[in-house]
């Protein structure tokens, strides 16, 4: 296999539905791929070039559907993994939007008459098309809820699968029902949305009240023309056995309204409306995301990241799970860190040159594994390339002014600066990527133990912002030179058996002076620790703790009933960090601001809770064990 097929590889296992493909149908896929570069603003499909003849998946870049006539109007923001235009391709007909490159984008392209036979051979590749996922979050992320009474499904909440939340049969017409029949439709049933059906009872479009303001009312159209002339096509839908926090997130980052369920036939089973999934929530997750995207200000974003936090304290209040919560904040961080990054580097006037199309901005720690909560400072740094006729320090030079910048305001939006200096404005940590092959071969052949202790959240990199190939091109290298480096590894695990959970051979656990713990340090870190050197042995190039231990259980020989033991583990105590975090921000709402620590008293948790945490310290001995075991420390 060449090295761009083992980089293409990667990028597809990475990104639903291919992550799921037969490796023989990927290396088929592969094969019969093509890459194509559209400059910002370029369009790659449009209605009047006829009968759809490609599939795009994008590589790179930012992808918006505008429908015609509605110049602007985006109906899809497609992002990086995301394919379309599938129902196009399954109907052999045109596509009904403009989709127009938002910035510079590189897509991977399969002709039609390959897609179809595509379908043919691969039964996930064609369940995936005839469901018309859009966008799926990742779907390696399994939800797992820590076993304790609270986890008992009294209410309904994002843990829940979409068939349990339905509480309606949608109201549905035919494309060629009538404007006026439709809104009376609506107006009987009591609803704020139509979805269009075809003769199957499959969904081909949605028309909502915000479609008829700007579809129908503004432009003065007539009540007796067809729906199918007004409504948004291809409509985001989900199973019925997807979670509600993915249709959530799918809503967040496509920027809809609304989610249909629909069977394994492509049927029509439910419609879901953002009002549904956070009725008893103040502030919308879409709405957020969008606000978002749109600020213009870091004053807009600082007040944006406490809308942020109210989201979080409502959903803490729903009972969603801390892999879902963590997952969701980590999200709008990103979203709120990259519009702050895009904003500072426009006002130094950053943005069109050279420099900057080659930068990439890295976030590290909690936040590069997808793992933060209500507090969570600053780590992060800048991998560029290296314009030719320039030097790597004069590039720096260039960077160090506005990576300080953005790290002020990050501040300013409630990321504190990092007491460890480990910031994009640090020289140290403004590099290119030959420095950062140098920095990390050097801690693999010749850390020392307190160096590589040091350094160990620099292994949970990952692309926040700019040209991600630059990340994804590093961490394949560091995945191949470290696999292989036994003392590394062997130094890497001396370390996190350093780190022994918080147990006592009389007392139930070993406390500091004021009789608390560090939920944190002693309770996650040996998990983090654990799997990030198991991720490093197998090869593994995910950053998330649950999916560096899954991932590597199989060629490591774990078996997966003691690796789902230490998740469950991780997530319980994920749980009281949460838990803890939003109780104190709580009680701070009207004393005034304060530093959220990670520091419990168990003498103040019920019974159940103290028995079940000093289950999960004990699994988390169990996974030092294995650590002691494979390095024979």
């Amino acid at each position: 296999m060449s090295a761009i097929h083992v980089t293409q590889l990667t990028f597809f296992t990475l990104h639903a539905p291919f992550d799921r493909m037969e490796r023989a149908h990927q290396m088929w896929l592969l094969e019969h791929l093509r890459l194509a570069y559209y400059a910002k603003g370029e369009k790659l499909a449009e209605p009047s070039q006829g009968v759809a003849d490609r599939f795009f998946i994008i590589k790179q870049g930012l992808v918006q559907g505008e429908r015609q006539g509605s110049a602007g109007d985006a109906v899809v923001e497609l992002h990086v993994g995301e394919s379309f235009p599938v129902g196009a391709l399954l109907a052999r007909r045109a596509v009904s939007s403009a989709y127009r490159a938002v910035e510079d984008v590189f897509s991977f392209e399969l002709s039609a008459e390959d897609f179809h036979t595509l379908l043919d051979m691969s039964l996930v590749f064609k369940d995936f098309c005839t469901r018309r996922i859009a966008a799926l979050f990742d779907q390696s992320n399994q939800v797992i809820q820590a076993q304790y009474a609270q986890a008992a499904n009294e209410h309904q909440s994002l843990s829940s699968p979409l068939s349990d939340v339905i509480r309606r049969t949608p109201v549905s017409c035919a494309p060629d029902t009538s404007l006026q029949d439709a809104l009376t439709l609506m107006r009987d049933g009591h609803v704020g949305s139509m979805v269009v059906v075809d003769t199957a009872n499959k969904p081909v479009g949605i028309f909502t009240l915000k479609d008829l303001l700007g579809r129908v009312v503004l432009p003065g159209l007539s009540t007796a023309r067809p729906i199918s002339e007004v409504m948004t096509p291809e409509p985001l839908s989900l199973p019925p056995g997807a979670l509600a926090y993915e249709a959530a997130m799918a809503m967040a980052r496509a920027g809809f309204h609304h989610v249909l369920v629909t069977g394994s036939d492509g049927a029509l089973q439910g419609i879901l409306s953002e009002r549904d999934l956070f009725a008893l929530q103040r502030v919308g997750l879409r709405q957020i995301s969008m606000a978002l995207r749109r600020a213009e200000s870091v004053d807009a974003l600082a007040l944006l990241g406490k809308e942020i936090r109210s989201l979080t304290h409502n959903m803490m209040a729903q009972g969603v799970a801390a892999e879902q919560l963590t997952l969701f904040i980590s999200t709008l961080n990103d979203l709120l860190s990259a519009r702050l990054i895009e904003l500072e580097c426009r006002a130094s006037g950053l943005i069109g040159t050279e420099i900057y199309e080659g930068m990439c901005w890295l976030v590290m720690g909690s936040g590069g594994r997808f793992e933060q909560t209500l507090y969570t400072d600053q780590d992060n740094a800048l991998i560029f390339a290296v314009p030719d006729g320039m030097t790597a320090d004069e590039v720096r030079m260039q960077l160090l002014p506005v990576a300080l910048r953005v790290n002020q305001a990050m501040a300013r939006c409630g990321f504190p600066l990092c007491t460890g200096n480990i910031m994009a404005s640090n020289p140290q940590w403004c590099l290119s990527l030959e420095e950062w092959q140098n920095v990390f071969a050097r801690w693999v052949d010749q850390g020392s133990p307190e160096a590589l202790l040091r350094a160990s959240i620099f292994f949970d990199f990952r692309a926040l912002a700019g040209q991600r190939r630059m990340a994804e091109s590093l961490r394949n290298w560091l995945s191949q030179y470290a696999r292989d480096n036994t003392r590394f590894l062997h130094q890497m695990a001396a370390n996190a058996i350093r780190n022994r959970p918080p147990l006592g051979m009389v007392r139930d656990f070993v406390l500091n002076d004021a009789n608390r713990l560090d939920l944190k340090f002693n309770g996650l870190t040996p998990f983090v620790d654990a799997a990030r050197i198991f991720s490093l042995a197998a090869g593994v190039t995910h950053t998330s703790t649950i999916q560096r231990l899954r991932l590597s259980a199989e060629s490591l020989h774990i078996p997966s009933v003691e690796v789902e033991a230490w998740i469950n583990a991780l997530l319980f105590i994920q749980m009281l960090r949460l838990r803890h975090h939003y109780e104190v921000s709580v009680h701070q709402t009207d004393a005034g601001s304060g530093e959220l620590d990670n520091l419990i008293e168990p003498a103040l948790l019920n019974e159940l809770d103290r028995r079940i945490l000093k289950e999960a310290f004990r699994q988390a001995r169990k996974v030092q064990a294995r650590l002691t075991l494979d390095y024979q420390l």
